[in-house]
């Protein structure tokens, strides 16, 4: 039986649901969506989708590196937009995340609606030790 650990940073804001902000397993970090809530007040930034995306993705970094991983090991990310019209805002600000690494297999979807109505969240699993 794989065991699991759960992974928790304060790099990273609190998940506002009954839900972990990673889980390993098998060698895989599997990390919950994040959204552009910054951690250190624990409120959502102020800005358009690019600024969103950006915190967005520096969360997930963090949660990353809390689990022993980082976007150089990432298999696959989901990214839910509230406007598929943001994509190219997006793909912007996701190009320069990944920028210099062998970019993972990726979805992008446009959705009726994400939490606490933000613009975009994006989850990812990972290689992990």
């Amino acid at each position: 039986m794989t065991t699991r650990r759960i992974v928790s940073t304060q790099g990273a804001p609190a998940a506002i649901g009954p839900y972990s902000q990673a889980v390993v397993g098998g060698g895989l970090v599997h990390c919950s969506g994040q959204i552009p809530i910054d951690p250190a007040t624990g409120k959502l930034i102020d800005g358009d989708v690019a600024a969103q995306a950006e915190r967005v993705l520096a969360n997930l970094k963090a949660v990353l590196e809390a689990a022993g991983s980082g976007f150089d090991r990432v298999l696959k990310c989901q990214v839910f937009l509230k406007d598929l019209r943001d994509f190219d805002a997006v793909n912007a600000v996701y190009a320069r995340a990944f920028e210099g690494l062998e970019p993972p297999a990726r979805a992008c979807v446009e959705v009726a609606r994400l939490p606490k109505d933000v613009l975009v969240e994006i989850d990812c699993v990972a290689l992990c030790d």
